[in-house]
């Protein structure tokens, strides 16, 4: 049987950003709880739009003290400078999430919760979280051990022929069968998964953002 190995040309990639990966997971662990509710704005955020624009968008969010101060922030998502698609929709999920944050901080605290149960309640509770938007805010708190199966994601187990095609996640049943299928690929590689999640963002996006 033909070992499972990572493409060559992704190979070198990790043998390059290895130390930069490993230093921005370190970074997401380091996120201060003052800082949670605005990594949780951006995966609201995300969703057919592009990281870098809800990026912006959070940036200005927090130069505004939009916790703080709730006001009206649709102008911002609106920009064209960082559009946000859904904006209207993205707006109000904003607030809703503001409104409970509450809850949500308090399951984020909450010790003694497997990650993939801990996912699983958080999509349940905030409006326009599925299972990866709900891994994405996770991970860039600090949590471990969850896949965020993005369209980068998922072509790249089609380039490393863990699928034949980029398979749908658009159930939960099948998200959690991909990620597991993902998570059995990083322990044949040899590389952590949450290293490898960003080395595919990498791969396919020149960028290791977040």
């Amino acid at each position: 049987m033909t070992p499972v190995r990572l493409p060559d040309d992704i190979a070198v990639l990790y043998d390059q950003r290895r130390d930069e990966i490993r230093r921005r997971l370190s970074e997401f662990a380091a996120v201060q709880p003052s800082q949670w509710f605005y990594e949780c704005c951006f995966c609201i955020l995300t969703p057919q739009s592009s990281a870098v624009h809800a990026d912006a968008v959070v940036r200005e969010l927090q130069e505004i003290d939009f916790f703080e101060k709730g006001q009206d922030v649709e102008h911002v998502l609106r920009n064209p400078a960082a559009y946000i698609r859904f904006h209207r929709t993205k707006h109000s999920r904003l607030h809703l999430l503001r409104d409970q944050w509450d809850a949500v901080r308090g399951l984020l605290e909450q010790e003694g919760i497997p990650s993939i149960e801990r996912r699983t309640m958080l999509a349940d509770l905030v409006n326009g979280y599925g299972l990866k938007e709900a891994s994405h805010a996770m991970r860039n708190i600090g949590f471990r051990g969850v896949a965020i199966l993005d369209r980068h994601l998922l072509r790249l187990l089609v380039q490393c022929d863990v699928y034949p095609e980029i398979p749908s996640v658009s159930s939960r049943s099948a998200y959690l069968r991909v990620e597991q299928s993902f998570i059995s690929y990083a322990q044949e590689v040899g590389i952590d998964m949450d290293e490898l999640d960003l080395l595919f963002w990498c791969a396919m996006t020149g960028h290791i953002l977040k």
